[in-house]
């Protein structure tokens, strides 16, 4: 979230620092173990309406934020495929129902297409005879979320934004709008922010990495599991990011045996190529997540804003929430935000010049 705003706030002729406690790399952050799914009909069995919509904003977002920067990043937008086993219909059953449902709700959606086993083998050939039936979510997509953050280091660079790595900050080391300050602080710490904002909890995930020569799937691929749904997202190069587990938890340690059996035998269960793949990297994370598991954006002071929440969601709602604080820095509200029900606690606000100078905190 920070990145993507330095590089827009300065692709718009503002003067931008970033300050980040880690290395241009972003190796201990939540963004680099994320798979970086855009699925905004299958994450809306889990999340409200909103979200929901930001997702599909993003659909259209991204490929224009992709296309301005100057480093290829990997982008597919090739629809959700979600299987089952035969155990599992029930469960099946009642998740396409749910889907249903939300699609009545979200209109704006693509509508979901029920595949039988032909039609389930032609849209992917590696799962023929593999499963009998599935879903097809038009639309959806993903990218290469290492990718991104590197591309938009290179990006902060080829713009002269002032990059401060291994500098942790806060907003209290600044009083924006005095002398030599800056007009605005931008807050997108995530956990790091938990000191200014109390609510904030980690919700800790498990992703496994694996490179599968004998694997080619087209698209990300959902198993329906009563007890752990994971999902396959296939990159570039045979590069597979699995994963599935959600804990209440702000625990960092290595992933458990447990965990890493269960979603290694599901990744087999859908293609037994898996089985001669090779482990690059089995990682944990904590995603920043506030009591209600939505986003939201607050200004607890004039010339500061804070930007966090984003739980599970992060690149699939991070081109929704620039494009609100876009508008929010500009007007001091923002017509977006209504749209995806987004929390907005805002101090009276005035706009901000065309040179105005921005921190922002990753």
């Amino acid at each position: 979230m920070g990145r993507l705003l330095a590089v827009e706030l300065a692709r718009l002729g503002h003067r931008v620092d970033i300050f980040d406690a880690g290395s241009a790399a972003a190796e201990h952050s939540a963004a680099t173990v994320a798979a970086a799914m855009l699925a905004p009909l299958a994450e809306s069995a889990i999340t409200e309406p909103g979200v929901v919509r930001m997702g599909h904003h993003a659909l259209t977002r991204w490929p224009q934020l992709l296309q301005s920067l100057a480093q290829p990043v990997f982008f597919q937008q090739a629809g959700t495929l979600i299987v089952w086993h035969r155990q599992d219909a029930a469960e099946a059953q009642r998740f396409t129902r749910q889907l249903e449902s939300n699609q009545t709700t979200l209109p704006e959606l693509p509508t979901l297409q029920k595949l039988d086993s032909g039609a389930l083998a032609a849209a992917e050939p590696a799962l023929a005879h593999r499963f009998a039936q599935g879903l097809h979510l038009p639309g959806e997509g993903q990218l290469d979320n290492r990718q991104l953050l590197a591309a938009l280091v290179v990006e902060m660079e080829r713009l002269s934004v002032r990059t401060h790595w291994h500098t942790p900050q806060s907003p209290e080391a600044f009083a924006p709008g005095t002398p030599g300050q800056p007009d605005w602080v931008l807050d997108c710490r995530g956990l790091g922010a938990r000191g200014q904002w109390h609510a904030l909890r980690g919700v800790r995930g498990e992703v496994v990495r694996i490179h599968a020569p004998d694997v080619t799937l087209q698209r990300p691929t959902r198993l329906v599991h009563p007890r752990y749904p994971i999902y396959i997202a296939p990159k570039q190069d045979h590069l597979f990011v699995i994963g599935a587990t959600e804990i209440e938890s702000d625990d960092l340690s290595p992933a458990s045996v447990r965990s890493t059996l269960e979603l290694l035998s599901a990744a087999y269960a859908v293609h037994p190529g898996f089985a001669e793949g090779r482990i690059l990297e089995v990682a944990t994370q904590c995603r920043p997540t506030l009591p209600d598991n939505l986003p939201a954006i607050r200004q607890p002071r004039p010339g500061v804003l804070e930007i966090n929440g984003l739980y599970r969601h992060g690149f699939m709602i991070s081109p929704a929430l620039l494009d609100v604080t876009l508008e929010v820095l500009n007007t001091g509200q923002s017509a977006l935000s209504q749209r995806f029900d987004l929390s907005l606690d805002l101090a009276p606000h005035t706009p901000a010049s065309s040179s105005a100078t921005a921190r922002a905190f990753a």
